[in-house]
């Protein structure tokens, strides 16, 4: 979406803590459009241009050490560190902080989604970057081509004060290749009041959809919308069978009328103005809109949703692995890693963090969904590129029509 829809995250730094005695507001997250990483691979990545996904390259970050993701990036010299991560995964703060601790100054380039970072690595042009922000299941891709260098554990400080189901995850035994950085759930965010009544699931939409109308937004993904259609029908977000998909895709067509637009972000003006009356949403965004606009709610649906996590990675192409070693052992310490927490509104895989946090913080399911929640959950995985096609086709259909 253009820059101009983007809040500006730092104006936005005010701490959400019962000890503050400001306002309490996160920064806005950075926009998250997931894409099938097996997409890239298999060549698919033009499937971009039906997802509104032509403006890839963002505009840098507020920071005076940032840099447009479209532009050339020179070597990095030792006292620099070229990063490629997600928009308002970095601010002043935690840059400046770093710089004052290492004398390492970071340059921050944005990408807006898995694919088209991938896509820029596959060309050559990230030939610079030290460290890489993939989503959990791009990690996997990145292995199986070849860009990721190994971990050296004895390098690393503060693995051990990881929550356990993130020491070994599925999509990187062992913390080979990364190390997980915050985590996020999708789910609906919508006014009470407007809708009279309490929302607690995707259902919502299909037994409503008679009054909905062109009052609904989903996400702009094919597997993010077809995966939470999936669950409500009992079959998960990674199915690999043809006839589940195309059932999945028969009842996505009964609430098309619903659908006044698929759009990742662009949707909080609409909803706040009452255009809109439910949204798709990644949690992230959904917490901060809410420190703006209180009447509203963030639900995550009973069914169960898609749990994401955002890690962190050195390609083997790094020119500064001394520093890229520096900025990950940073941002694994406790205090550094809650302040995320409390600015950015990401749930922290890191157990040391989150005892750091407030207990405002700490009680809050919209940030840390309970165990029952999360057992319901899935991570949307990579599927072969054949499967892939049969998705991205069913996706055409829904959204050209």
């Amino acid at each position: 979406m253009p820059p101009t829809n983007r809040r500006n995250s730092f104006k936005l730094k005010r701490y959400l803590s019962e000890a503050a005695s400001r306002s309490d507001q996160f920064s806005p997250a950075r926009r998250r459009f997931l894409q099938t990483s097996a997409a890239v691979v298999s060549g698919l990545a033009l499937f971009n241009c039906a997802r509104n996904l032509s403006n890839s390259n963002l505009g840098p970050e507020s920071s005076p050490t940032s840099s447009p993701s479209g532009s050339p990036v020179s070597s990095s010299p030792d006292n620099k560190l070229f990063i490629y991560t997600w928009a308002n995964y970095t601010d002043d703060e935690l840059l400046k902080g770093f710089q004052e601790k290492t004398g390492i100054q970071v340059v921050v380039d944005l990408f807006d989604s898995n694919e088209s970072m991938l896509a820029k690595m596959q060309a050559g042009g990230g030939s610079a970057y030290s460290v890489i922000f993939p989503s959990d299941y791009t990690v996997i891709e990145m292995v199986k081509l070849g860009m990721l260098a190994s971990l050296d554990q004895k390098r690393l400080q503060g693995l051990d004060t990881l929550k356990p189901k993130w020491r070994s995850p599925v999509y990187d035994p062992g913390n080979a290749h990364s190390v997980p950085t915050v985590w996020g759930t999708t789910g609906l965010i919508y006014d009470p009041k407007k809708v009279g009544k309490e929302i607690d699931g995707w259902s919502y939409i299909w037994d409503n959809r008679k009054s909905l109308t062109r009052k609904v937004t989903l996400i702009n993904d094919v597997r993010e919308v077809m995966g939470a259609t999936l669950r409500t029908m009992g079959y998960s977000y990674n199915t690999t069978n043809p006839n589940e998909i195309k059932k999945a895709f028969d009842k996505l067509v009964q609430i098309k009328p619903t659908v006044a637009s698929f759009l990742t972000t662009g949707w909080e003006d609409q909803l706040a103005s009452g255009d809109i009356t439910v949204s798709m949403v990644y949690s992230q965004d959904a917490i901060a809109l809410i420190q703006e606009k209180p009447n509203l709610k963030y639900i995550i649906p009973q069914t169960g949703t898609s749990v994401w996590t955002d890690t962190m990675v050195i390609p083997k192409s790094a020119p500064n692995q001394d520093a890229a070693y520096a900025w990950i052992n940073y941002l694994l310490q406790p205090e550094i890693a809650a302040g995320l927490v409390e600015r950015l509104g990401t749930a922290t895989p890191n157990q040391a963090a989150f005892d750091l946090l407030p207990e405002k913080l700490k009680q809050d399911e919209r940030l840390f969904p309970t165990d029952t929640m999360l057992f319901k959950s899935e991570g949307i995985a990579p599927i072969p590129a054949k499967i892939t096609e049969i998705y991205d086709q069913y996706w055409t259909r829904l959204t050209s029509t």
